[in-house]
C-alpha cells in the first residue's frame, strides 16, 4: 500500500494494547473489515506485554480493570498479576478475531493528512507508506519510558535495567543494588528487589501516599461460579466500579467540598506506615507534604515494611552524579553498587502527547499545536484541524483509574460517530472549533473544584501536571458521566461530509 497506490485501508490503528483492541472490535462491529493494527513490539498487550518486572500487578481491582462487555471469570486475585492481564488481552483478541488485523515490529514514523485524497498517509519504519481513510492512535499515555538525565549515567560500569525493559536473565541475588524512583512502579518493585539483593539503596525524590491493599485470591469454586453465573461477577464488578468511581470523584474532582475525606485518606496512609515503621525520622522521609490525589495513589502491604529491613536504605539527599562503580549524593556520600534499576516512569508530555508525529489539515502539527494552544481534545478523542482522526490518549481522555473506563466510553463515541457517517453515506468527519472550545471550557470549569487546583500539589512532581502547571490528562468527571455523554453529544459538533 504505497502513498499513491490504488488500494487504501479503511482504518489504521496504532497500538495493539487494550485501546487498540477495543477500537478494532468496535470498527469490526460496524462492518469495517479492511483494518490494520500496527505495533512496534513483537506481540499484543501494550503495557502488559512490555512490562514484566517482578511484582507487576494491576493496581485497580481486576473486576473493574477489564472490558465490561467481556468479563473474565478466571482472575486469580482481586488485584491480578501482570501475566494474567497479558493472557486476558490475548483471549479477547482471539475471541473477537482482531489478531488478524495486527502487524508487529512496525513503528510509525509520521502520519500526514492528504486533503485532496481525503486519506491519511502513514509512513512506517520499513519505508512503506500506508493509506488509510481513518487514523486511530491508541498508544496510551505510558508508552515512552523516561531515562533520568543524571550526569555520568552513561559511564556506569554495572548493569542498568529500566523497569519498562526488564532483563529476566540478570540476577541481583547477593548484589549491591540501587533503584531510582518511588512511584507506583517502584512501590511494586522495591519489596521484590529487597528479597534478593544483599543491599538495596532506594533513591527517593518525592515520597508517595501508600494505602493498605485489601487483596484476596478467588478460590477455584468462586471462579467456577463466575463462569457459570456471570451475574455473580457482575455484582462484584458493580461494587468495585462504584467504589472506585465515588472515591475518585470525592478525593480528586470534588476536593473543594470533601477536603475532610481526602485528608482522611492521608491519615489512613500514615497509620499504615506507623504500624510497621517505628523510626520517626524514616517515617518523616516517607511522608508526602502534598495532598492525597495530587500524584497517583498506590496500594501495598509490603512497601513500608521493606524499609524496616536492615539491608534496605532510603536515600533522600538527592543524586549529584553517577560514577562507574556507584552513585554520589548531593552531600558528597557515595554508595557503591553493582546493579542500577530505573523506575523513573514515562515521558508523558514530551514523547507521548502525541506518541507519533501527526500533521493535519493545512500542515498543522498536533504536538506543536497542543503546546502553543493548550492541551485540548473534544471528548478526549478528536481535535479540530485533524479530519478522520481519533487519539485515545488525548487531553481530558483518562476517566477513572481504570484505563478500560476510557477505552469503553471512547468505543461508545466511535459507535455513534461512525454510525452517523454510514447513515449519511459520508466519508469524513472533523470536530468543529466551536465544539472543541466549548468542551475545553467545561473541563477547565470542572477542574476548579479539583485537588489539582484547590489542594496543595506544588511539591508532588506528578506526571499528571504538564510544564505549564495544568493537569489536562484526566476528564474531571465520574466514569458514569463520561459514558452518558457519548450518547448525548450533538452530532452537529462534527462537520461530516
Amino acid at each position: 500500500m504505497t502513498a499513491h497506490g490504488d488500494h487504501h485501508i479503511d482504518a489504521l490503528i496504532v497500538g495493539a494494547g487494550f485501546g487498540g483492541i477495543g477500537a478494532a472490535i468496535q470498527l469490526d462491529r460496524l462492518g469495517y473489515r479492511d483494518i490494520v493494527i500496527v505495533d512496534r513490539e513483537d506481540d499484543l498487550g501494550g503495557t502488559w506485554h512490555v512490562n514484566r518486572y517482578p511484582g507487576l500487578a494491576v493496581d485497580v481491582p481486576s473486576t473493574t480493570y477489564s472490558y465490561w462487555f467481556e468479563p473474565n471469570p478466571y482472575w486469580s486475585r482481586l488485584y491480578a498479576p501482570g501475566e494474567e492481564l497479558k493472557r486476558y488481552a490475548e483471549l479477547v483478541a482471539d475471541k473477537y478475531d482482531v489478531r488478524r488485523f495486527m502487524r508487529f515490529n512496525t513503528t510509525v514514523e509520521s502520519a500526514r493528512w492528504d486533503d485532496e485524497a481525503e486519506l491519511w498517509r502513514v509512513t512506517v519504519d520499513s519505508g512503506e507508506t500506508l493509506s488509510a481513510r481513518y487514523l486511530i492512535v491508541a498508544t496510551g499515555f505510558l508508552c515512552q519510558p523516561r531515562t533520568p538525565d543524571i550526569p555520568g549515567i552513561e559511564s556506569f560500569a554495572g548493569c542498568i535495567i529500566h523497569a519498562a525493559d526488564w532483563d529476566d536473565s540478570h540476577s541481583i541475588a547477593g548484589q549491591r543494588t540501587a533503584i531510582i524512583g518511588t512511584g507506583s512502579t517502584g512501590v511494586q518493585l522495591i519489596p521484590e528487589l529487597a528479597k534478593e539483593a544483599a543491599e538495596l539503596i532506594v533513591y527517593q525524590r518525592t515520597p508517595i501516599w501508600v494505602l493498605p491493599k485489601i487483596d484476596f485470591g478467588f478460590a477455584p469454586s468462586v471462579r467456577r461460579l463466575f463462569a457459570k453465573v456471570p451475574a455473580a461477577q457482575r455484582v462484584v464488578r458493580w461494587m468495585t466500579d462504584t467504589t472506585m468511581d465515588v472515591v475518585m470523584l470525592i478525593a480528586m474532582w470534588k476536593f473543594r467540598y470533601f477536603k475532610g475525606l481526602n485528608r482522611a485518606a492521608s491519615a489512613v496512609a500514615k497509620l499504615h506506615q506507623f504500624s510497621v515503621i517505628r523510626d520517626k525520622e524514616l517515617r518523616r522521609k516517607l511522608t508526602p507534604d502534598y495532598d492525597y490525589g495530587c500524584k497517583r495513589p498506590t496500594l501495598s502491604n509490603s512497601y513500608y515494611r521493606t524499609f524496616a529491613q536492615p539491608h534496605v536504605c532510603l536515600e533522600t539527599a538527592g543524586i549529584d552524579r553517577i560514577e562507574p562503580d556507584g552513585i554520589v549524593t548531593l552531600d558528597g556520600r557515595e554508595h557503591r553498587i553493582d546493579t542500577l534499576v530505573l523506575a523513573t516512569g514515562f515521558d508523558v508530555w514530551e514523547a507521548n502527547l502525541p506518541a507519533i508525529e501527526v500533521i493535519g489539515r493545512d500542515g498543522r502539527n498536533l504536538g506543536k499545536w497542543w503546546r502553543e494552544n493548550r492541551f485540548q481534545a473534544y471528548e478526549g478523542l478528536s481535535v479540530p484541524g485533524f479530519p478522520n482522526f481519533l487519539n485515545s490518549a488525548s487531553p481530558y481522555a483518562w476517566v477513572g483509574l481504570s484505563w478500560f473506563n476510557t477505552v469503553e466510553y471512547q468505543m461508545r463515541h466511535m459507535n455513534r460517530l461512525f454510525g452517523e457517517l454510514q447513515r449519511r453515506g459520508a466519508q469524513t468527519f472533523e470536530v468543529t472549533e466551536e465544539a472543541n472550545a466549548r468542551f475545553l471550557d467545561r473541563m477547565t470549569e470542572l477542574l476548579e473544584d479539583s485537588v489539582f487546583l484547590r489542594g496543595s500539589c506544588a511539591t508532588s512532581r506528578s506526571y499528571w501536571f504538564n510544564h505549564s502547571g495544568e493537569a489536562p490528562l484526566f476528564r474531571p468527571t465520574s466514569a458514569r458521566s463520561a459514558v452518558k455523554a457519548q450518547d448525548r453529544f450533538p452530532m452537529s459538533d462534527y462537520a461530516i461530509a
